[in-house]
């Protein structure tokens, strides 16, 4: 007669995952940093300016504060072990990177829109929208690498 016990709990968790400090030395999630310190940069810099076009860097605002917030809870999932539960964790991750970098690109050029908008008007905002965009396309670099990092790893 069959055992009614449940069949043995299994771990959907990628293998090569590392755990604790590890997780910020490992490729691609030695990027989530990064991507953090930077988006936060682009965010910051934009809302330090008087704002050319709103609907230009108001795009630029809402990508980089998304983007930071889903990659913080992304970090986190990391962080916490919630990754363990779901077996196609990676795609996601990788998926939601990749979009992430299209977004960031399309930020990014509006930003320097904005930047050649504001050089006739003040010179302070030009050089901090200079900042701002040179930051959105660092950041989305990381996104775009933390993306086929992932995918390739």
């Amino acid at each position: 007669m069959a055992s009614r016990d449940p069949p043995p709990a299994t771990s959907y968790a990628p293998p090569d995952v590392p755990s604790g400090v590890a997780l910020f030395l490992t490729i691609p999630y030695a990027f989530f940093l990064p991507e953090l310190v930077f988006g936060c940069w682009v965010w910051i810099l934009v809302a330090a300016t008087q704002v050319a076009n709103p609907l230009l860097q108001g795009w630029v605002m809402y990508v980089s504060l998304t983007s930071f917030l889903i990659s913080f809870m992304f970090l986190l999932s990391y962080l916490l072990g919630f990754y363990k539960k779901y077996e196609s964790w990676k795609v996601l991750d990788s998926l939601c990177h990749g979009a992430t970098a299209i977004l960031y690109t399309s930020a990014a050029v509006l930003q320097v829109h904005a930047t050649i908008v504001s050089e006739t008007q003040n010179l302070s905002n030009y050089y901090i929208n200079t900042t701002a965009s040179f930051f959105a396309f660092i950041t989305t670099l990381l996104y775009i690498l933390h993306a086929f990092s992932n995918y390739y790893h």
